[in-house]
C-alpha cells in the first residue's frame, strides 16, 4: 500500500529538504522552548492540492454511513451539526483507505522534521484527518492536552520527549477559521487537570478553562499557517481551537510519532529511517480491536 513519492517535483522535494536542515536548529529551539513550531513550505502547492483530494474522498466515503462507522483501526467521526446537518468531523487512521494520505504520512520531509526529536525508529499513534467546515454551528476544540487520550499509560513511555504531533496545514489556517491556538510552554508543567471536562470535541475554548490551567490568555498563540507548512507541538503543550466563522475550509491531516522502544503499541512508520508499509491493524487506540475487528456502526 505504501511506496515512494511520485518522482515528478522530486528536485523540489530535495530542496525543501535543505531548507528544512538548514532551518533545523530554529525551529528545534523553538519546539524546545515553547512546546511547538512550525516548518514552513514543506510541501507544494501541488502536493497539497493531491492531499485535498485525498480528504475530498475519504470525506464522501464517509458520508455514506448513517453514524460514526469503525472498520478496525479505520474509524469515520459523524455528527449531525445544527446548521449543516450530517458532516463528518474528523477520521482516524484514513491511510488504511486511502493510499495518498498513507503516502504523505511515509513522506521522508516529515521523517526529517520528527528523527531529531524522537530518533529513527519510529512508531505511529495518531493519524488523522480533521475537517472545519464553514457555517458549522459547533466544530471547536476545548483546550486540553494530548497526554490525556494516552492509555492505558503504561503503554506510552517517556512521554514528555519520545513523542512529537505533526500537522501538514491543507488549508490557510487563520483565528477566522478555527487555527489552532497554543499555550507558549505549557509543555513544561507536565499533566494538568481540567476538573469536570467533557470530551474535547464538545466544548469551546475558554479564558475560564485556562485559568482552571493556571495559564494568562497573554501566553497564548494562534498557528497561522499556509497550505504545505507542518505544525508540530508536544504530548503535553495545552492547545485547543476555535469555530470556524470564515467563508473557507479548515483542513488538517495530523500525524503523531513515537520513539519505538517508549511505546507497546502503533503502527510502525520509520524502522532505520526506512518507510514501512501498513500491514494487518495492530493495537493502537481501538481496545477491542481484536475481539470485535469487524465493520460496524460506534454510538458516539
Amino acid at each position: 500500500m505504501s511506496g515512494p513519492c511520485p518522482a515528478a517535483g522530486e528536485s523540489d522535494k530535495e530542496r525543501n529538504r535543505q531548507n528544512m536542515t538548514s532551518e533545523r536548529e530554529d525551529y528545534l529551539a523553538t519546539y524546545r522552548r515553547d512546546g511547538f513550531a512550525v516548518v514552513r513550505g514543506v510541501f507544494s502547492a501541488a502536493e497539497v492540492a493531491e492531499i485535498a483530494e485525498a480528504f475530498d474522498a475519504v470525506r464522501a466515503a464517509g458520508l455514506r454511513f448513517a453514524r460514526s462507522f469503525r472498520d478496525r483501526n479505520l474509524l469515520y467521526r459523524l455528527s449531525v451539526d445544527a446548521n449543516l446537518g450530517k458532516t463528518l468531523r474528523m477520521v482516524q487512521w484514513p491511510a488504511y483507505a486511502n493510499a495518498v494520505l498513507d503516502r504523505y504520512r511515509l513522506d521522508r520531509r516529515i521523517y526529517d522534521i520528527v528523527a531529531p526529536l524522537a530518533g529513527p525508529d519510529l512508531k505511529q499513534i495518531i493519524n488523522q484527518m480533521h475537517w472545519k467546515p464553514p457555517g458549522a454551528a459547533q466544530n471547536s476544540f476545548g483546550f486540553h492536552q494530548d497526554i490525556w487520550f494516552r492509555r492505558p499509560r503504561a503503554a506510552y513511555r517517556n512521554p514528555a520527549a519520545s513523542y512529537v504531533q505533526t500537522g501538514i496545514a491543507v488549508d490557510p489556517h487563520r483565528t477566522a477559521n478555527g487555527a489552532m491556538v497554543f499555550c507558549r510552554a505549557s509543555h513544561g508543567r507536565g499533566e494538568l487537570s481540567l476538573d469536570g471536562d467533557g470530551r474535547v470535541m464538545e466544548r469551546d475554548m475558554s479564558a475560564e478553562d485556562l485559568l482552571r490551567f493556571g495559564i494568562a490568555q497573554d501566553d497564548t498563540a494562534p498557528m497561522a499557517l499556509e497550505p504545505g507548512d507542518v505544525a508540530l507541538w508536544n504530548l503535553y503543550t495545552v492547545h485547543g481551537s476555535g469555530p470556524n466563522l470564515s467563508g473557507i475550509d479548515r483542513r488538517i491531516y495530523l500525524n503523531g510519532y513515537v520513539a519505538a522502544a517508549d511505546c507497546d503499541r502503533g503502527e510502525w512508520a520509520f524502522r532505520g529511517g526506512a518507510p514501512c508499509a501498513l500491514g494487518e491493524p495492530v493495537l493502537v487506540h481501538y481496545d477491542a480491536l481484536y475481539k470485535r475487528p469487524y465493520p460496524h456502526y460506534v454510538e458516539d
